[in-house]
């Protein structure tokens, strides 16, 4: 189950990235990002989140390892977390739907800038496979846009 699932957000979530970064940029398309691609694995990461801390499945502990339970305040306690294919699924899907969340803003507010796309192509990238590296990139990239606004996010 795990793995089928696994697959399912994978894929989601790189079809969603190429169509992003590939496909021409419109309102629908960018809807069905948002819902299609971010809510579903949002919808995936919060059913499968309460049907693991209800024990209602299990999250198929890797052998020759304890269960931990949620424990966010040590480097051990999180490590557990994610000692149980399970605890992946559900850690991949939050990095995967955040990711895309971030990417989308990216794309829209690059899009308002007017920014080419053969520019936002490889910040769009470095979002997709290494999260904060491409979110960086873009915050320091739109500062050239920055003219006496105080406002976060305009």
């Amino acid at each position: 189950m795990w793995a089928g699932l696994f697959s399912f957000v994978s894929i989601l979530a790189m079809t969603a990235w190429a169509a992003l970064i590939l496909a021409p940029r419109s309102m629908l398309l960018n809807t069905i990002i948002l819902y299609i691609g971010v809510g579903v694995l949002c919808l995936v990461y919060a059913v499968f989140l309460g049907l693991l801390m209800s024990g209602t499945v299990d999250g198929g502990q890797v052998a020759g390892t304890q269960a931990g339970g949620l424990d966010f305040g040590s480097i051990e306690g999180v490590r557990s977390i994610f000692m149980s294919d399970g605890g992946v699924l559900i850690g991949w899907t939050h990095y995967l739907a955040f990711d895309l969340f971030v990417g989308l803003w990216i794309s829209k507010d690059a899009d308002a800038k007017g920014v080419s796309r053969f520019v936002q192509a490889p910040i769009l990238f470095f979002t997709f496979m290494f999260g904060p590296v491409g979110l960086l990139a873009w915050l320091i990239y739109r500062e050239r846009f920055r003219k006496s606004r105080t406002a976060i996010g305009s």
